[in-house]
C-alpha cells in the first residue's frame, strides 16, 4: 500500500468487466493476498486520529467532571470503579452514535465516515423489531416518532452518566468519589431494551452484549465487590467465548486475509506464507493454522481463566500484559468491522480490573457476598453463548461471543443491471448513497467497481464465500448480466450500521425493501447462509429472489467449502437441498441442479 495511492489489481478498468466473473475473483483474491484490500494507508491514518481522540477524551471527560478525581493526582484513580465505569459509558456513546464500530471507509462508509445517528434519528429509516408477532407495540418496519425520542432519551441517559459526578454509597465504603447513580444505570438499561425491541440495529450497534449487564449488576448490586466480579466474569465471558467460537475450519482462512490487510505487514514473502501455494492454491497454510489456533485461540481459552482464578501477583500481571498484547496486536491489523475503540477499551479493562481489583486481595471469586449472587451472572453471560452456538439462527453472533471467529451468517446481494441497484437510491428513506456511488464520485465508475467485487473477492476467501458463490452459480442465469455485492456492504447503507451481521440483512429486511423498491423476479436475487453450529458439519442456506421470497433451502458441509478455491475453479461446491418453492427453477443452465431430498426435509421448512 502507499501512503496516498491504492494499490491497484492488474486489470484495465476499462475492460475489466469483460473478464468472466470468477476469473474476476481470482485475480482480486490473488490480489488481496499481497496488498489486502489496497487502500492508501493515510486511510488508517483517519482510525489513528480517530483513537487518539477517544483516548485523550476519556481521560479528560473522567478528570473534568468527577469531583475528587484530577489530573494532578492520576494515581488517586487508581482504585476508584468510577473511572472504569465512565469510561464505559465513553465507549458506548461512540458506538451508539456510530462513530466506533462499522466506521469510516475500511467499513465501506465514505461519504460520510457515519451511519448511526443520520439513521436514528430519522423518522422513515428501516426499523428491524426481533419478534414483531409476539412483542406488542414492535410490528412495523419504518422509524418513528417514537423511535427517535427513545434514541435521543438513550442519549440524554449516557451524558447524564458520562458527565455527572458519582454518588458516595454504602457499596463503596472509604470512597469521596462513589459510583455512578445506580437509578441511572438502570435507566439507560431499560430504555436500550425498549429500544431492541423495536430495533435491534441500535441495540447491537450500542455493543449491549457486552456492556448492558454489567450496567444492569452495577445498578443492582450492593456490594462493590461483587460488581468487580460481575465485570470481571464479562470479560472472561467475552475473551473465552471467542476462544470456543474459533473451533473448527472457519477461523482458520480469516487469518490470511486479514494479516493481507494488515497495513504495517509489508513484506509479501510472510503474505504468501499464509497460503498453501500461492498464487495456485490461496486455501491456508500450516502458518496459518498456527496463528489461528495457538496465538489465537490458546490464548483466549487460556489466559482470561488465569486472570479469573490467579492470586499469584506475578502471573496475573503476567496474563494482563498477554491480553494487552493480543488486543494491541488485533487493533492493529484494522479488522474490516473497525473495532478498534472496544480493543482499546479491552486492554483498559483487563488492567484496571484485574490489576488494580487482584482476586489475591479479595477480589477473587471465592469472595462474592452470597454464592447466589454467582447464578444470575453466569446465566446473563452464559445462556446467549451456549445458546448461540447450538441455535445460531436464534442469536446474532455478537451475544453469541463468535466475535471474528469466521463463523457468521453471510450473504450476497445480487441486482440485475445499475438500474435495479439504483432502486435502494431512489426508493428507500437512507442517508447514505449505495457505495458504488458514494465510490464513483471519487474514482470513477470504472475503478468503483473493481473496488466493491473485490469486496466479494474477498468473502470468497473464507470460507462462507466458496458456499455463496456456488449458490449463485446455480442461481443467476449468468453471473456477468449482475451486479454482485457483498451483502454486509449492502445492509449498512440499508440501515445505518452492519459489524458483519447476516441477520440483519435476512428476510425480514429484504421483504422492507421489496416493499418499497418493488423489484420484479429474477432482478435482485439474495443467497444466504446462517453460521454453523457447534455440535454440526452442515451449514444451512436459502435462497431469497426479493420478489418471491425464500425459493429454495437446503445445507452444505463445511469441508466441501473450505477444500476449494476462492474462484471454485471445479465448479460449485455440492449442496443438499431440502425444500424448493412450487413451480421455481434455478435459473443457472451450466450447472446440474441438486433435486429436493424429501427425506431430510425439515419440519416447519
Amino acid at each position: 500500500m502507499g501512503f496516498k495511492t491504492a494499490d491497484m489489481p492488474p486489470v484495465d478498468p476499462a475492460t475489466y468487466d469483460d473478464m468472466p466473473f470468477m476469473e474476476r475473483m481470482r485475480v482480486l483474491a490473488t490480489h488481496w493476498a499481497e496488498y489486502g484490500f489496497g487502500s492508501p494507508k493515510q486511510m488508517h491514518m483517519l482510525y489513528v486520529y480517530k483513537l487518539i481522540f477517544y483516548v485523550l477524551g476519556g481521560v479528560a471527560v473522567v478528570g473534568l467532571t468527577t469531583p475528587g478525581l484530577g489530573f494532578a493526582d492520576l494515581a488517586g484513580w487508581w482504585g476508584e470503579p468510577i473511572v472504569y465505569q465512565k469510561l464505559m459509558v465513553w465507549t458506548i456513546l461512540f458506538e451508539i452514535t456510530g462513530y466506533a464500530s462499522s466506521s469510516g471507509p475500511l467499513a465501506f462508509k465514505f461519504k460520510p465516515f457515519t451511519g448511526g445517528w443520520r439513521y436514528w434519528t430519522r423518522r422513515g429509516t428501516l426499523r428491524l423489531p426481533p419478534w414483531p408477532k409476539v412483542v406488542p407495540f414492535t410490528r412495523g418496519d419504518h422509524r418513528t416518532v417514537v423511535d427517535v425520542a427513545i434514541y435521543f432519551a438513550l442519549l440524554a441517559t449516557l451524558l447524564f452518566l458520562l458527565l455527572g459526578p458519582g454518588v458516595t454509597t454504602a457499596a463503596l465504603p472509604g470512597s469521596e468519589v462513589g459510583l455512578l447513580p445506580q437509578w441511572a444505570l438502570l435507566t439507560y438499561v431499560g430504555l436500550i431494551v425498549v429500544m431492541g425491541l423495536r430495533d435491534r440495529v441500535v441495540f447491537l450497534a450500542a455493543r449491549s452484549e457486552q456492556y448492558v449487564a454489567v450496567m444492569f449488576f452495577f445498578g443492582i448490586f450492593s456490594n462493590h465487590v461483587d460488581m468487580i466480579l460481575a465485570a470481571k466474569i464479562a470479560l472472561v465471558t467475552v475473551w473465552f467465548g471467542a476462544g470456543v467460537s474459533k473451533f473448527g475450519h472457519h477461523f482458520t482462512n480469516v487469518i490470511p486475509p486479514m494479516l493481507s490487510n494488515t497495513p504495517w505487514i509489508t513484506s509479501k514473502r510472510f503474505k504468501r506464507s499464509l497460503y498453501r501455494n500461492f498464487p495456485q492454491d490461496l486455501r491456508p497454510s500450516k502458518v496459518s493454522w498456527f496463528l489461528a489456533h495457538v496465538c489465537g485461540t490458546v490464548v483466549e481459552l487460556v489466559v482470561p481463566l488465569v486472570l479469573l482464578f490467579s492470586t499469584n501477583t506475578t502471573i496475573t500481571w503476567l496474563a494482563i500484559i498477554g491480553m494487552v498484547m493480543f488486543h494491541i496486536f488485533i487493533t492493529s491489523t484494522f479488522p474490516l468491522a473497525v473495532p478498534l475503540e472496544w480493543n482499546v477499551f479491552y486492554m483498559f479493562a483487563a488492567v484496571w480490573l484485574f490489576g488494580g481489583f487482584p482476586a489475591g486481595a479479595g477480589y477473587g471469586v471465592g469472595d462474592v457476598s452470597s454464592v447466589w449472587i454467582l447464578a444470575p451472572i453466569l446465566v446473563a453471560f452464559l445462556l446467549f453463548p451456549i445458546l448461540g452456538n447450538l441455535r445460531p439462527d436464534l442469536v446474532s453472533f455478537l451475544p453469541s461471543m463468535r466475535q471474528y471467529a469466521g463463523n457468521w451468517a453471510s450473504a450476497l446481494w445480487a441486482f440485475r443491471g445499475d438500474e435495479a441497484e439504483n432502486k435502494l437510491n431512489e426508493n428507500l428513506t437512507k442517508f447514505n448513497d449505495n457505495q458504488i456511488d458514494q465510490l464513483s464520485g471519487a474514482f470513477g465508475k470504472e475503478v468503483a467497481e473493481i473496488f466493491m467485487q473485490k469486496a466479494v473477492a474477498w468473502r470468497t476467501m473464507h470460507s462462507q464465500g466458496r458456499g455463496l458463490m456456488s449458490l449463485m452459480m446455480r442461481h443467476l442465469d449468468k453471473l456477468e448480466n449482475y451486479r454482485i455485492r457483498e451483502g454486509e456492504f449492502t445492509c449498512t447503507t440499508l440501515v445505518g450500521w452492519q459489524f458483519g451481521d447476516g441477520h440483519l440483512h435476512n428476510e425480514q429486511t429484504i421483504s422492507a425493501v421489496q416493499e418499497r423498491c418493488r423489484f420484479e423476479p429474477g432482478e435482485c436475487v439474495i443467497v444466504w447462509i446462517e453460521s454453523q453450529p457447534i455440535h454440526r458439519k452442515t451449514l444451512d442456506y436459502k435462497v431469497i429472489d426479493a420478489a418471491l421470497g425464500v425459493v429454495e433451502r437446503g445445507h452444505y458441509h463445511i469441508e466441501d467449502a473450505v477444500s476449494a478455491q476462492p474462484w471454485l475453479p471445479d465448479g460449485p461446491i455440492p449442496h443438499t437441498v431440502t425444500w424448493r418453492m412450487a413451480g421455481y427453477e434455478p435459473a443457472g443452465t451450466a450447472y446440474l441442479h441438486p433435486q429436493v431430498r424429501p427425506d431430510r426435509v425439515k419440519v416447519g421448512a
